[in-house]
């Protein structure tokens, strides 16, 4: 009978590092992570905002995940934490990086008085929902509709 391997056990060994202004070679570095390369003018105003943040896995030097969130602040709400964007390069997941990464922001969250943190995600993105739910993510079945403006193109 084979023994099922503890998730800790596969989990490298991680170094997740907050990013601030001045950090753009270091995202330039992580290119890999993102969808597309990441453009210089962008990744600085990204991390010159003080309600932007950027956290990225190391695995030694090697970056190998990152998760992005914005604070959103609402005159009748407070505020919340919206996570923006979570990516985990392909070999290294299933590992717990991602869910490491979802709560070192929870955690930047929580310290900043936000009252919740939200994602929105595809209801077939069975790695990102249970990613999220590990994390203590919980499902909300309320019907969801996605609108877009496209002003040009990326």
């Amino acid at each position: 009978m084979r023994a099922r391997r503890d998730p800790e056990d596969t989990m490298p060994k991680v170094e997740i590092t907050r990013l601030g202004a001045g950090d753009v070679e270091k995202v330039i570095a992580a290119a890999d992570l993102f969808d597309r390369q990441p453009k210089r003018d962008a990744t600085a105003r990204f991390l010159a905002e003080p309600g932007h943040h950027l956290l990225i896995a190391y695995d030694g030097s090697t970056p190998i995940g990152f998760v992005s969130g914005i604070e959103t602040v609402h005159p009748d709400k407070g505020a919340e934490m919206f996570l923006y964007e979570l990516g985990v390069a392909e070999a290294h997941r299933r590992r717990g990086v991602g869910r490491a990464l979802v709560e070192r922001l929870a955690g930047i969250a929580r310290s900043l008085d936000c009252y919740g943190m939200w994602v929105a995600t595809d209801d077939a993105n069975t790695a990102a929902l249970a990613t999220y739910e590990a994390a203590g993510a919980t499902r909300d079945d309320q019907p969801a509709v996605i609108l877009t403006w496209s002003f040009r193109e990326r």
